[in-house]
């Protein structure tokens, strides 16, 4: 049970259905080309017929300029590179001052702290000596000194005068945004040896002399003014300078390395990526602290320098891509399955109302094949008083003659196999006397054999005598034999009427000897005719042509009434009076299983 919930124990396969229809065929090939189409523009579009190979590289800048600014206790002061650059930030960056506190004259000693750093304090009992804070200037001394004229706070030890600024705004260096900035970029693409620099083979000293990176007149110069890259960005230059940031800038590499399309770029963009509200974060810009110490008399002294800036990092990213046939099969090998969304879109639209009701009968009954294991199998029934064959399930509690078909189906008869038996008919007729139609010979009523060989009758009267329990229930011709096997409990006809061994048809095309020697010679020129069960099964092999015609209906097995069976072996008996039975076989069956 488990097995069969879980569609554990069935495979499926593919099978192939051709439906002649222009509706569907034209359907079906502009669908293929509007898949075709698409395809061929993913593949154009993202050049997915290319090997790729990502970018290494490296980076060096520098920077340009002088500023003039004037501080409250320096004055005016020229800054030139040296002075607003600062300390190495890191690798691919640099960093441009643009505003700036100084505190001058600092010296080691004991000197009040200032606020909020510091603490508010009325006398000595309210500072902790040797105490030291995370945003302390310096050691407690455990003295309570004056601030300013209404404050106290605890004395420190530490550089003294305190710094105690805020930056100032406007910014002393708002002028930095009309430094420049040289980047240098050399890329590398290892997979195809290729080596390439931001400043191109065709740029000349000159050149570069005059030239200033502009998104649409000068796409290609290595050197930016730094105004122009912040507002890229989409940032206001002189807003940033106070409290600093972060500026990216990117330099993306596409690369097509194919001799007829080649080309390799560089492409130049700008974002800042530091958060810019003050509001919604801590801490907001960027800056850092350096002193530049002296000697005086004898007592050393420093001046400190807080710098707030912006910092600029250059990302480089690319790929190059060159032709690959092995990347271009591989590409056509997973698109093949695109093909398949016409197939589902038309099965779709056969199950729906777009067809009539019997093409989509059809058309599934074709699609769709159950097949069963060796406990399970399919039979084919014909019954006389219907046109139509029965296809049923083997079933091991229901005899065949009540068993419900699952399916309906018109027999297949080829024409030109008709042609045939009907030669073979005329043939075997012309080789022997014609035939004596007695009505009366195999009815039930007479219980006698038809008329026919005489010398054989007598041998063949025991087959023909109804035992004793009479005629099966599930009889409706009354000319059946009981048997216990449920798939041999079948009757030539569905209701109660005249049996088809009656038929003057059944005489001379199935039992008579001329024929059926004639029909066997027809498919084995040379066959030698020495026993009876050749002639039984070539009646066998006639009956089911006759009945159900060239093939069955999904390949069921073919199931010869009883009546016909016995009127056959009444024939042409088994000497030994043993007889098979029906075979049941998965595969798809032959005359040979019907060996009675």
């Amino acid at each position: 049970m488990p097995c069969t919930l879980l569609n554990l124990c069935e495979y499926d396969t593919q099978k192939l259905v051709k439906i002649k229809s222009v509706r569907l065929g034209s359907l079906k090939w502009t669908l293929n080309g509007v898949i075709l189409m698409f395809i061929c523009i993913m593949m154009l579009w993202n050049k997915e017929y290319q090997e790729y190979d990502l970018v290494v590289s490296s980076v060096t800048t520098k920077v340009k300029g002088v500023a003039k600014i004037t501080t409250p206790d320096i004055g005016e002061v020229v800054w030139d590179v040296v002075d607003y650059s600062g300390p190495y930030q890191g690798r691919n960056s640099f960093f441009v001052t643009t505003n700036v506190i100084v505190t001058k004259n600092q010296k080691q000693g004991n000197c009040p702290e200032v606020l909020p750093h510091g603490k508010l304090c009325r006398t000595d009992k309210d500072c902790e000596k040797g105490f030291s804070g995370q945003h302390s200037h310096g050691v407690q001394t455990g003295a309570c000194v004056k601030l300013d004229v209404l404050k106290k706070t605890c004395e420190v030890t530490a550089w003294c005068p305190v710094e105690n600024k805020k930056n100032p705004r406007p910014a002393l260096l708002a002028s930095a945004e009309n430094f420049t900035v040289m980047i240098k970029n050399n890329i590398r693409f290892p997979a195809f040896n290729y080596i390439r620099r931001n400043i191109l083979p065709e740029m000349k000293d000159t050149d570069l002399k005059g030239c200033i990176y502009n998104r649409y007149k000068n796409p290609y110069c290595p050197i930016f003014r730094l105004g122009d890259i912040v507002s890229e960005a989409k940032e206001n230059f002189s807003e940033m300078a106070v409290e600093g940031g972060v500026i990216g800038i990117q330099i993306n590499w596409d690369c097509d390395l194919n001799h007829i399309f080649h080309s390799c770029l560089p492409k130049y963009s700008f974002r800042r990526l530091d958060e810019k509200e003050s509001n919604r974060t801590l801490y907001p810009g960027l800056n850092f602290r350096f002193a530049r110490y002296s000697t005086v008399n004898g007592v050393e002294q420093r001046t400190l320098f807080k710098m707030y800036g912006i910092r600029f990092d250059v990302m480089v990213f690319g790929k190059a891509g060159k032709f690959s046939i092995i990347q271009l099969i591989i590409y056509i090998g997973s698109t093949l399955s695109y093909y398949a969304l016409t197939t589902v879109f038309l099965d779709w639209l056969i199950g729906t109302g777009c067809y009539s009701k019997e093409a989509k009968q059809n058309y599934t009954e074709r699609k769709f094949e159950a097949i069963q294991d060796r406990e399970e199998c399919f039979l084919c029934v014909s019954f006389v008083d219907e046109d139509k064959l029965r296809v049923v399930k083997k079933s091991r509690r229901k005899r065949l003659q009540e068993t419900r078909p699952l399916s309906l189906h018109q027999p297949k008869n080829d024409l030109a196999s008709m042609k045939t038996l009907m030669s073979v008919l005329q043939c075997g007729q012309s080789r022997s006397e014609p035939v004596q139609n007695d009505k009366s010979g195999w009815l039930k009523e007479d219980k006698k054999l038809p008329r026919t060989n005489s010398s054989r009758q007598s041998s063949n009267t025991s087959l023909l005598e109804m035992p004793q329990s009479g005629c099966p229930a599930w009889c409706q011709c009354d000319c059946c034999w009981p048997t216990d096997s449920l798939q041999e409990q079948l009757c030539c006809r569905s209701r109660k009427g005249r049996c088809i061994t009656s038929s003057p048809l059944f005489s001379t095309l199935v039992v008579s000897r001329s024929v059926l020697e004639t029909a066997l010679f027809y498919v084995d020129p040379l066959a030698e005719l020495r026993e009876e069960a050749q002639l039984r099964h070539g009646a066998y092999a006639q009956f089911i042509r006759w009945r159900f015609g060239d093939s069955t209906p999904r390949d069921a097995i073919p199931v010869i009434p009883s009546c016909c069976i016995w009127r056959i072996r009444a024939e042409y008996p088994s000497p030994d009076g043993k007889y098979s039975g029906l075979r049941l076989y998965q595969a798809v069956p032959s005359q040979a299983d019907f060996n009675r």
